[in-house]
């Protein structure tokens, strides 16, 4: 079920946006005029206050976003594998001596060779869904795949080298 989110503009402030969590909790991403931007967890007595503030830098916005971002897809994926029969789900790690370190995406000719499509790169900056053919894999990155079971395994063997 989608999740409502209430906006309210705080004047002279910025805006304000609320989640109200399944355990009744109220969680608010608040935006101020400057750029700023915190969130806050309203008090459980007085959903008017907050109990708890944090204060995020850009970087630390940006990074919760990819992750949260990240988990979703991830998440939505592995529901998708169970409602359709043929169809998985895997993530590929690319190893430090896969031939394609360096190398763009599209130079695996993943979709062609295998029928499978790369739908996100994983790495420690964190999550680039959709990735282009021009995007370069470095060592350490997980690619996540949909395909066939025998198309995943091939694509496994293709990254590593094999």
């Amino acid at each position: 079920m989608p999740v409502h989110v209430e906006r309210a503009d705080l004047p002279g402030i910025g805006v304000r946006h609320d989640i109200l969590t399944d355990e009744g909790r109220r969680l608010s991403v608040i935006n101020f005029r400057d750029g700023g931007r915190e969130l806050a967890l309203a008090d459980e007595d007085d959903p008017d206050r907050a109990s708890e503030t944090i204060v995020l830098t850009d970087d630390e916005a940006t990074a919760l976003s990819e992750v949260l971002g990240g988990s979703l897809i991830l998440t939505q994926l592995a529901g998708l594998r169970e409602q359709i029969s043929g169809l998985f789900t895997e993530q590929i790690p690319v190893r430090a001596d896969s031939p394609f370190v360096g190398r763009a995406l599209g130079e695996t000719k993943a979709r062609t060779r295998t029928r499978c499509s790369i739908i996100a790169i994983v790495r420690d900056t964190g999550v680039l869904p959709a990735p282009e053919p021009a995007d370069l894999l470095h060592s350490g990155d997980t690619l996540v795949a949909v395909g066939t079971r025998e198309g995943l395994e091939h694509l496994v063997r293709i990254i590593a080298g094999r």
